[in-house]
């Protein structure tokens, strides 16, 4: 089964990538059959907290196949991604996710999200992360010059 060689060589790399210094996590993403890119957990080697393996992966083959859209495409990662990296490949339009390890046992390692998708089920001013909106007239100056733009890329 071709997902499974795929799945294999996304856990392959969170092996490789532990034994390097980084995080338990890779990704790849495949379209027809194809590697495209592939990714590894590099937030404490670069600190950045958003250099997940899925991002990553997601970032390279972006780059690679010169579109922000990776509809047709497929993210094979060892673990159940977490909610940035989810926002981040359904803003990619990624065709389908395959994981390995589930969250809860991403938690027992010490990779706990349940916190994050509670906070993000709450109203902004719910959240334990102070969220404030500072009104202002201007706030939608952005989106009205968006709307009048001629030359935008429409994502």
């Amino acid at each position: 089964m071709m997902e499974s060689r795929f799945l294999d060589r996304a856990l392959a790399l969170a092996v490789e990538n532990v034994a390097a210094g980084g995080g338990p996590f890779g990704a790849l993403i495949v379209r027809n059959g194809e590697v495209v890119a592939t990714g590894v957990n590099r937030v404490t080697r670069e600190n950045d907290p958003t250099s997940h393996a899925e991002v990553n992966a997601i970032r390279a083959a972006s780059q690679k196949l010169k579109t922000f859209k990776l509809e047709g495409c497929e993210l094979y990662s060892s673990c159940e991604p977490c909610p940035m990296c989810m926002g981040a490949i359904y803003w990619a339009g990624v065709t389908t996710v395959y994981y390995g390890a589930d969250s809860d046992e991403a938690a027992v390692a010490g990779f706990d999200d349940r916190y994050i998708y509670d906070e993000l089920r709450k109203k902004p001013q719910q959240r334990t992360l102070r969220c404030i909106q500072i009104p202002s007239p201007s706030n939608s100056e952005p989106f009205d010059a968006w709307r009048l733009c001629d030359n935008k890329v429409i994502y």
